[in-house]
């Protein structure tokens, strides 16, 4: 209600402002001026629910005062808002200073409110906004030389929750899995794990000096050893030498997938480097580049002409000994990735990959697309607490907490509720204790809670025969904390949209805990099983209407909304 409500609003002041400065006039003074019309949701609720600053855009431009223009303007949105269907779902229009143009919702428009979101059920907050846009988001791709790590699982929560969203809005989104099965990293992996063959032998083999340290990298030379029944140096030494890595990079494949299977996260595509950017496909595409003078010689090198899209400087794609850089295949998946018909392309990576933003939009605007069809989200680490204490991780000392342990810890809801509890591209700080309590210090814990409690009210007031939630419109929806919680219930659909515009997320996050905030606040100030049946219908109406968003939300986050605690 409340996003046809803006629309609506939105049509009527445009209509307003076109009748006072549009008409009657060879010269128009908005020609090729007028700015675009937003209304927002004020922070101080005495000011409505629906607020527009047009009057202090217009202030430039008309060169008046904007109290002037918006009591101008006033009178004309009020005569085509008592025109429209929307008129009675707005009790009042008013101006307030520096020049706003407040929209007041009636009680009738309140109603409504809760009406349609009782009718839409799992359904509210589902629209067709990015209807017909097909977008790829990648996100993960760990290397599989080790477990999952934390930041892996931040990343994860923080993709999976996106795609949901975007789905949730219209958007054709997918999630893809870019599997790094070729170069350095797999080769030092294969040489760990024939050094732990060895050594499990009684060799005194060296260990390689930028290898794995971890435990995992023993158990895959023990069963290593078991599959391909190694019992002798001899058994050993008829082994390939790439049967190691491949070994190795399979059996951790195995691993990563079954963790974010249980993390609830289901890929579409799984791609593989291997697969992809074959020295054919690499050497097609350098030839094309080179068709189009993007690539040129230096030093025996190939760099690549990034700073034409604005990178600080060019980029090396093949050094002078012919090995290619790790750039070229990543041009490669991404002509790839373009060539499979996405409107945009989303890399969600980590930290240490800021440097790469430049380059990769750049490589975007070289195969012929705008680099702003290429998105590149960074998610900044996550550091995990246990006693109030940061706990040291390195992943090549093998000195870190997996998202299995993280996981098994806290379980799946809690790990994937508080790797999203910051925005994006700010470091993390994850409680171990605290996302394990059961009281609302816990953020989760507290969602959860009002869903199940809201779950608790309904089922006794079932088992005491009273009337089911309804709106009848002659009480209720009428204290503070009932308005404030309509207000919330409200807003839910705009969360998504801004969510999905700004590819992030913790607007979500942040939206459940404030619902279930004003939800906690209503109990405490307000009977739902009240004496006054009509009041009863209304209150219980409420109540349903926000479990039914949370549980949509929580639901879109991964997290699960349970019906008891």
């Amino acid at each position: 209600m409340f996003v046809h409500l803006r629309q609506q609003l939105n049509e009527i002041i445009g209509q307003a402002l076109r009748g006072l400065y549009d008409q009657d006039t060879q010269s128009p003074p908005l020609a090729g001026q007028a700015p675009v019309i937003l209304i927002d949701f004020p922070a101080d609720k005495q000011h409505g629910e629906f607020s527009c600053n047009i009057a202090m855009q217009l202030s430039r431009v008309l060169k008046k005062n904007p109290m002037t223009i918006a009591q101008d303007i006033l009178p004309a949105v009020q005569t085509g808002l008592s025109a429209s269907a929307i008129a009675p779902y707005i009790e009042k229009v008013q101006v307030k200073a520096p020049g706003f143009i407040n929209f007041y919702v009636s009680l009738k428009g309140f109603h409504a409110v809760i009406e349609d979101v009782l009718k839409q059920k799992g359904r509210f907050g589902i629209s067709q906004y990015g209807r017909g846009q097909k977008f790829c988001l990648e996100f993960v791709s760990a290397n599989p030389t080790g477990p999952l790590t934390v930041a892996h699982g931040r990343q994860a929560a923080v993709g999976d929750s996106l795609v949901n969203i975007l789905k949730a809005v219209g958007f054709d989104a997918q999630k893809e899995y870019y599997v790094n099965d070729e170069g350095n990293q797999i080769n030092i992996l294969g040489r760990c794990i024939e050094a732990r063959v060895r050594q499990a032998l009684g060799v005194d083999a060296a260990f390689p000096e930028d290898g794995y340290q971890g435990d995992y990298v023993r158990t895959i030379a023990q069963e290593f050893m078991r599959k391909q029944k190694i019992k002798t140096i001899a058994d050993l030494d008829r082994q390939p030498a790439e049967a190691f890595r491949h070994f190795g990079a399979d059996h951790l494949m195995a691993v990563i997938q079954k963790d974010l299977e249980d993390f609830d996260v289901h890929f579409d595509i799984w791609s593989y480097q291997s697969r992809i950017a074959t020295t054919r496909a690499i050497e097609e595409v350098l030839a094309d580049l080179k068709a189009k003078e993007f690539i040129y010689e230096s030093e025996g090198a190939l760099w690549f002409k990034s700073t034409l899209w604005g990178d600080d400087k060019d980029r090396v794609v093949r050094k002078s000994n012919g090995e290619y850089t790790y750039l070229m295949p990543d041009i490669v998946y991404h002509k790839d990735k373009f060539s499979r018909g996405f409107k945009r392309i989303v890399d969600i990576l980590g930290p240490d990959h800021h440097g790469y933003i430049s380059r990769i939009k750049a490589a975007a605007g070289a195969l012929g697309k705008s680099p702003d069809d290429l998105d590149v989200v960074i998610v900044q680490l996550a550091t995990i607490y246990r006693n109030g204490k940061p706990v040291s991780m390195s992943t090549r000392r093998g000195e870190f907490i997996s998202l299995r342990e993280v996981m098994e810890e806290v379980g799946k809801d809690a790990a994937r509720f508080f790797f999203l509890m910051r925005q994006t591209n700010a470091p993390l700080e994850f409680d171990l204790e605290l996302a394990k309590k059961e009281s609302a210090e816990n953020p989760v814990y507290y969602i959860q809670y009002a869903h199940a409690r809201i779950h608790s009210i309904i089922r006794k007031a079932k088992e005491e025969n009273r009337l089911a939630p309804k709106i009848s419109g002659s009480s209720g929806l009428e204290a503070v904390e009932e308005i404030d919680l309509v207000r919330k219930i409200g807003s839910y659909p705009e969360i998504l949209v801004t969510c999905a515009k700004q590819l992030e997320p913790f607007g979500l996050v942040r939206y459940l805990q404030e619902l279930a905030g004003c939800f906690h606040k209503f109990y405490d100030a307000c009977r739902v099983l009240d004496d006054d049946l009509n009041i009863t219908c209304e209150r219980l109406a409420l109540i349903e209407g926000a479990r039914i968003v949370l549980a949509n939300g929580l639901r879109l986050l991964g997290v699960a909304a349970p019906e008891k605690m």
